[in-house]
């Protein structure tokens, strides 16, 4: 309540000062001061969490399709201790057993990026990765590299380029490392349009893509007093082929009809069909049908991989043999409505056959659900937030309904900002259940920052 009252206190002074006219440097600079406190693990028992006092500065410049921002925060304890008048969180700054000089510093590049994703085409980012995917999502589905946050930024890379930036449509490709200090999670998808020398007719914008990606050290960020349990967490690769077709697209609305093939290890297969697309704009939309082995994850890696990623390659690796093919499900609905400053979204999918018995550790054979709900800035005065619900296994214990909202196997994130003049308090939490310890991961952040 202390550190609350006293980053209340800063805000107060503050705000007077940034709502004045004539402080900012113009459109293309812009920088962010930041006062607060984050939750971290104690260097003495990592499974303790202590506060941390942090003050940051933030600038971003974008010159055109370039931009860059940096993170330059401090973390320290006033006083800890009677003999210690200043502590700095020596992580931040000196590399750990495990960790490089490149863990450590590169992530104080909070992104680089010259183009936009499905917008330009030609575009590399480094550094934080948010929503990245590869062909229809069976392999790679909304993966982020942002999940330890504010604990451990990660530096990764995403890069695309289009044929079509030099006159040769027929070939692109798609790439991305989610950590480009270590280079653990390597993928990409090379497409073709074999048929685009017929114009702008529907044929030649079919497209043909091939995916591969492997995570070459599955336990980078499992605990130390964890990595016994692992023990057949090796490299895993995964490849696919996808198909798709958009037979439709226009301002009112757009249908893309695919299907995508994938093969993990121990052999079992995925396969998938559907369409996906908008309607009338501000309506998102997709369904699919699924065909899946027994012991196939869709969608491994996917936004909370760096959370699981231990588990499920001790289970795709110790798979002695795929099982029967099962079919399954997805529906997908979004709407971005106010010109887009709310946007609500919802996954679920599941198996068309009944909950296994016994209870298996095959996340593909119980239902799954995700949604997350965003309220940009300026819709409600001063206040905007962003928040995100995934649950995997539903009804695994119990029954759907029951365990819908149960947290057990659940990923809960939620950010809450409060907007007054430039400056801006922030509440973040992520909660992540661990299953071996059987309890939650626990990250949360609070500041006060101010743009100018």
């Amino acid at each position: 309540m202390k550190r609350f009252l006293v980053i209340l206190a800063a805000v107060l002074l503050i705000a007077p000062l940034t709502a004045q006219e004539g402080l900012g440097s113009g459109p293309d600079f812009s920088a962010t001061l930041l006062l607060g406190s984050d939750l971290l693990p104690s260097a003495s028992d990592p499974a303790k969490l202590e506060s941390w006092s942090k003050l940051g500065f933030q600038p971003d410049l974008s010159l055109g399709k370039f931009g860059i921002g940096l993170d330059l925060t401090f973390r320290f304890q006033i006083y800890p201790d009677a003999n210690t008048p200043l502590l700095i969180y020596e992580p931040d700054w000196v590399p750990q057993a495990g960790r490089t000089i490149f863990d450590v510093y590169l992530p104080k590049i909070m992104y680089v990026r010259y183009g936009l994703r499905g917008i330009d085409p030609y575009y590399i980012k480094l550094g934080s990765i948010d929503d990245f995917s590869l062909g229809n999502g069976l392999i790679v589905s909304d993966y982020a590299n942002t999940r330890f946050l504010p604990d451990l930024r990660i530096f990764g890379l995403q890069f695309g380029l289009d044929g079509s930036v030099f006159k040769f449509p027929y070939l692109g490709i798609e790439a991305l490392t989610g950590n480009l200090a270590r280079m653990d999670v390597i993928g990409g998808r090379i497409f073709i349009r074999p048929l685009a020398f017929l114009g702008e007719t529907l044929p030649a914008k079919l497209q043909l893509g091939f995916t591969g990606v492997l995570d070459r050290d599955p336990l980078t960020y499992t605990d130390a007093a964890d990595l016994a349990l692992y023990p057949a967490a090796d490299l895993v690769y995964i490849i696919g082929a996808d198909l798709s077709l958009p037979v439709l697209s226009s301002e009112v609305a757009s249908l893309n009809a695919f299907v995508e093939g994938a093969r993990q290890p121990s052999g079992a297969l995925g396969l998938i069909t559907g369409v996906g697309g908008r309607l009338i704009g501000f309506i998102k939309y997709g369904a699919q049908i699924r065909a899946l082995q027994g012991g196939f994850i869709p969608s491994y890696f996917d936004s909370n991989y760096d959370f699981y990623r231990d588990e499920r390659a001790e289970y795709v690796l110790s798979l002695a043999s795929p099982g029967d093919f099962k079919l399954g499900w997805l529906a997908r609905l979004g709407f971005q409505l106010f010109k887009e400053a709310l946007e609500l979204n919802i996954q679920v999918d599941g198996p068309f056959a009944p909950k296994p018995s016994p209870a298996t550790d095959d996340s593909g054979a119980y239902p799954h659900i995700k949604g997350a709900v965003v309220l940009a800035e300026g819709l409600l005065p001063g206040i905007f937030l962003s928040g995100s619900y995934e649950k995997y296994f539903i009804g695994r214990k119990t029954t759907f309904f029951r365990e819908l909202l149960d947290p057990e196997d659940a990923v809960i994130g939620m950010s809450i900002n409060y907007k007054t003049g430039a400056t801006v308090l922030t509440l973040s939490y992520i909660y992540s259940w661990d299953p071996t310890a059987g309890d939650f991961n626990v990250s949360s952040s609070l500041s006060a920052s101010v743009r100018f």
